[in-house]
């Protein structure tokens, strides 16, 4: 698809003056704008963006560790109404859904102008936008102001917070406009823009995450009847890179492209590549997500007896390779290995051996998990220094599973659960969920089983996409998860080589949460983790705000 215009309005010329120009043509003004068409376009095109589109850091969960961070107000218990990225969340939102109601309340001046139906589908737009920030909000931060229209100075100081059951209700009205008034999908030769299929994901997933299992379900469903064709595309690992950004998968995605200066900061991209390849090597999985994983006989790794923590990779779901750099591969131009005896690797770049970079043994703050990513990095990289995969927000697998969970929740338990599971599954293994013999298929109707398991899917279908945050809050887990240590591989002189990589099979709990406490100096604690049931559930309303406006109080234990 055509990428989107992500400028808002661009300067179109400076020249010398010598008054005060309270409307400069370069910035929006509520006066002079929205009067023809294309302005009501910019306005809304402003909003397809990274800055008003994001999942949660997955640095909050404990699927990824950052070596040079070590922590964050999440995972160190730390969160308070001062944090910066309490803030930022806050003020991004409520700065998308000003710009909404300033739309809203001001679009009837290009009525003229503008064609009915174009006119219409922008308010739809804009109307899943603002939707779409409030989910976000409620989900977070409970109960939030609930602001539908442009609010004067002396109003704001007013305002307090309204029921985040409210707000829902709300947000579902606003969804339901949109689906109803937003196409099924778009012309490939046309922009990348919000569809009705985008409205139904929204309602689903914030029905999932409130715990509103029949709206999960029924948008869910919607979605998998809809006429705009979604599937699952037949690679995983391609999904993530520039190759998979026009999937039928793709539900929500926000363009980046280095054409249009859209992309993420070399430091980023560093922090993810390998050092060998001229990264840090610094933002990793962490074992407990490689733990995860099952085996090819469906059996979590400490139960089946295909596994050997000698030999991690093998046997193991096609994601764990997709998503993880498996030991002695070509990686980047080099292959890759932290074993502490590596001193040379071989360079498919160079032709030759060359000093291993990616073992400590050599360089010391190589990867202290012994762990790269694979999933979304793509192979040019390293030599561009520029992150610019589109960014996904929803994609199809997701409704698919919502649909299982939600169906499991209301003791719905049909065919249907698990062919929405094993399309996932079947997908991760080439092969379609009919060939049921090539893949471990669901089969059981027991819905703590199908509990268990389907949280466990989630989580080795969705790392690195901000969701796992979101699932361990919902799922009451997070107070058992983020409160275990950050696991890593002992120091090379430490290390007994007849035990590398891993000393050993991990025992999982029902939840899927290891236990290495059995593992003695053979593993290396390499952060604690700290999380507060009594307060960390919610978000703490910023202080900033509320030193503004004392009407909004504060979530308990803030």
């Amino acid at each position: 698809m055509k990428k989107i215009a992500l400028t808002f309005l661009v300067a179109v010329g400076l020249s010398a003056c010598h008054t005060l120009d309270l409307n400069p043509l370069s910035e929006a003004s509520t006066g002079t704008f929205y009067s023809n068409q294309t302005e009501l376009e910019l306005a809304v095109n402003d909003l397809y963006r990274a800055t008003f589109w994001s999942n949660d850091n997955e640095l909050f969960s404990d699927n990824e560790w950052h070596r040079g961070q070590l922590t964050n107000a999440v995972i160190g218990g730390t969160m308070n109404a001062d944090d910066a990225a309490v803030q930022t969340f806050w003020l991004n939102a409520y700065k998308a859904i000003a710009r909404a109601n300033s739309f809203l309340a001001n679009k009837d001046r290009a009525a003229a102008t503008t064609p009915a139906s174009i006119m219409t589908r922008l308010e739809a737009e804009m109307r899943l936008i603002r939707a779409y920030q409030y989910s976000r909000l409620i989900t977070h931060f409970g109960d939030v102001p609930l602001l539908t229209e442009p609010l004067a100075l002396e109003a704001s100081y007013s305002v307090q917070r309204t029921g985040r059951d409210e707000i829902f209700t709300f947000v579902l009205a606003e969804l339901d406009f949109a689906a109803t008034n937003l196409p099924e999908s778009y012309a490939a030769a046309e922009t990348k823009r919000l569809t009705k299929g985008a409205a139904l994901a929204i309602k689903a997933r914030t029905a999932l995450y409130l715990g509103k299992w029949d709206i999960a379900r029924d948008a869910s469903k919607a979605i998998m009847e809809s006429a705009a064709g979604y599937k699952l595309h037949p690679g995983y690992s391609q999904l993530f890179t520039k190759a998979g950004e026009s999937s039928s998968e793709l539900i929500i995605s926000i363009p980046r492209d280095e054409s249009q200066q859209v992309f993420g900061a070399a430091a980023y991209v560093q922090d993810n590549i390998s050092r060998n390849a001229g990264g840090f090597g610094a933002q990793l999985p962490t074992r407990e997500l490689m733990d995860a994983y099952e085996c090819i006989d469906g059996k979590p790794i400490d139960e089946s007896p295909l596994y050997n923590p000698l030999a991690p990779f093998k046997n193991r779901d096609p994601r764990l390779t997709a998503s993880i750099v498996e030991f002695n591969t070509q990686w980047l131009g080099y292959n890759y290995t932290p074993h502490p005896d590596s001193l040379l690797v071989f360079s498919a770049k160079e032709n030759r051996k060359v000093q291993n970079k990616d073992t400590r043994a050599v360089a010391a703050f190589a990867s202290f998990t012994g762990l790269l990513w694979k999933k979304g990095i793509d192979q040019t990289w390293a030599d561009r220094r520029v992150e610019d995969n589109d960014l996904i927000i929803v994609r199809y697998a997701e409704i698919l599973l919502t649909y299982a969970e939600a169906k499991i929740e209301l003791s719905e338990i049909d065919a249907s659960v698990a062919d929405a599971i094993n399309q996932v599954r079947a997908r991760a293994y080439g092969v379609s969920a009919a060939e049921t013999k090539s893949y471990p298929a669901v089969t059981g109707t027991n819905a703590n089983a199908l509990r268990q398991l389907l949280r466990r899917e989630r989580r080795v279908e969705f790392p690195r996409e901000g969701l796992r945050y979101m699932d361990l809050i919902r799922w009451q887990l997070a107070e058992k998860v983020l409160t275990k240590p950050v696991i890593g591989l002992p120091d090379p002189a430490a290390q007994n080589r007849a035990k590398w990589p891993f000393p050993g099979v991990t025992p999982l709990d029902a939840d899927g949460i290891p236990d290495y406490s059995g593992f003695g100096t053979d593993v290396k604690v390499l952060a604690q983790r700290s999380f507060d049931k009594s307060r960390q559930y919610l978000w703490p309303i910023p202080a900033v705000e509320r030193r503004v406006n004392t009407n909004v109080t504060q979530n308990p234990g803030y």
